[in-house]
C-alpha cells in the first residue's frame, strides 16, 4: 500500500521533517512515493532519508521535479 506526498513547492528543510513524519506513520510493510522539486529539495532530502537507513529508488525524473519511492527502515517501525 502506498501513501503519497507531494512536496513541489516545499522548502528545506521542512519538506525533509515532512518525510519523515509520514514515514512515522506508515504501517509495517508500506511505502511513501513522494513528488519534490529538482535541485536542493532533491540532493537534501534524498541524502537525509539514505542516511537514516530508509530505502529510497527514484522511480520518475522530470525537469523540475522527482518522484521517489521510501520503504521504511524496518528498525524503525
Amino acid at each position: 500500500m502506498h501513501k503519497y506526498l507531494d512536496l513541489r513547492g516545499t522548502p528545506c528543510p521542512l519538506n525533509f521533517v515532512r518525510c519523515c513524519l509520514e514515514l512515522e506513520k506508515l504501517k509495517h510493510h508500506h511505502i511513501l512515493q513522494v513528488d519534490i522539486d529538482r535541485g536542493e529539495p532533491e540532493e537534501m532530502v534524498l541524502s537525509g532519508l539514505c542516511e537514516s537507513g530508509h530505502n529510497v529508488n527514484v522511480i520518475l525524473r522530470e525537469s523540475d521535479w522527482i518522484r521517489f519511492t521510501v520503504i521504511p527502515n524496518a528498525n524503525e517501525q
